[in-house]
């Protein structure tokens, strides 16, 4: 009788122990080297801020930096699915690299959280992207916003230069429905590269154009050098920006050469000029303080972008695995599931409301227009 206790108690702490050890596997890609480390470096430090445990696990996250190369991304991504088999991916930090893994991604059937700017992720929504959430708002709400600041202001014909890879693409066709429907007048359209150096033909063509205003359709550093050619050149038109400038970079590059620039992105830039009805607004200050404490520096937007990632993941691992065991096929399948039915769910970067159809799930609270003034980020009312 004593061992068939023994034999029972021994199992019973076996089996506590394995619970205990339950763990989820999440991948996260980050470019902190390469052009897009403005960008990366930030999400990159944010994964230490991410919940280590969910429910009755335990996660574990994997990091691995791409160099801002969509080929070490896709190198990156195999071996998070082959052999690390990890339920779920954040990242990568650029639109060209997030791009680049779709067709990987769907034929793991894993999902992946995708902090990047570019729609082409989630839309058109296909089988490929089915397996993609987007944690930074689509171009439309963006160019809704902008649009609007350029129509309130008087402005009836405009230039558009961005850079040469989806981002750009996409922001550029948002941006011409926009003022499509609108009447403003598109009359210059130029592309660059996000490695290049110099883009004084590209300028010069605009300024020839004479445009009211001029919108850079980039992110991170390569935001900076089709402004300050523009002005250095004596454009003194309106400047727009997207929330790919929303960075420290941006205003430290820039400097009095982006005066008065206008750009659309997340509450959080201008955190303490917005208003306690804005949704965000608590999400965002506790991962600002996290990030303060940890780093001792404030961070930009485009970690917040892997923080709410962390938040959809807290969120919907503990449903998942009600009804599938991680590290399965069956509970990627379910946390996509889940993921793709978030309501509601209050980010840093706005409030989420995911359907079958939007896998970004962002309405116009996620939005708001701010302009560079004295060097900082002042809140349009």
């Amino acid at each position: 009788m004593l061992r068939s206790k023994v034999l029972v108690t021994a199992v019973m702490l076996a089996s506590s122990a394995g619970s205990a050890l339950a763990q989820v596997k999440v991948g996260v890609i980050a470019s902190s080297t390469g052009p897009v480390s403005v960008v990366g470096l930030q999400q990159k430090n944010t994964v230490a801020l991410l919940p280590k445990k969910i429910g009755d696990y335990t996660v574990d996250y994997i990091y691995i930096d791409d160099n801002s190369d969509p080929t070490q991304s896709t190198k990156n991504v195999q071996k998070f699915l082959i052999e690390d088999k990890v339920d779920a991916i954040i990242g990568p930090s650029g639109s060209p690299n997030a791009v680049a893994v779709l067709p990987f991604i769907a034929d793991a059937k894993t999902p992946m959280l995708a902090p990047v700017g570019s729609t082409a992720v989630v839309l058109p929504m296909d089988e490929k992207k089915k397996w993609v959430f987007k944690t930074t708002q689509n171009d439309n709400l963006v160019m809704d916003a902008l649009v609007a600041h350029m129509k309130k202001n008087g402005v009836k014909t405009v230039a558009y230069i961005g850079t040469n890879d989806p981002l750009g693409a996409n922001f550029g066709k948002a941006f011409k429905a926009t003022i499509d429907r609108e009447g403003i007048k598109l009359v210059a359209e130029e592309t660059f590269n996000r490695a290049d150096t110099s883009v004084t033909g590209q300028s010069l063509n605009i300024l020839s154009a004479s445009p009211d205003a001029v919108l850079v359709g980039a992110a991170g550093a390569t935001t900076v050098l089709p402004e300050v050619t523009l002005v250095d050149q004596g454009y003194k038109g309106k400047m727009y920006q997207t929330h790919g400038a929303a960075t420290p970079e941006f205003l430290k590059l820039g400097g009095k050469k982006v005066e008065g620039t206008v750009l659309a992105a997340s509450p959080m830039l201008v955190q303490s000029e917005i208003g306690d009805d804005v949704p965000s607004k608590a999400s965002g200050q506790a991962y600002i303080d996290a990030y303060t404490k940890m780093y001792d520096v404030a961070p930009g937007t485009f970690g917040a972008n892997v923080w709410d990632a962390g938040l959809l993941l807290a969120r919907t691992v503990p449903l998942a695995a009600a009804k599938a065991k991680p590290g399965t096929p069956e509970f990627r399948a379910a946390l996509r599931d889940e993921l793709e039915g978030v309501k509601e769910l209050i980010g840093a970067q706005g409030v989420y409301n995911m359907t079958p159809q939007d896998h970004s799930g962002f309405d116009a609270r996620s939005i708001v227009t701010i302009m560079v003034k004295d060097g900082h980020w002042s809140l349009l009312k």
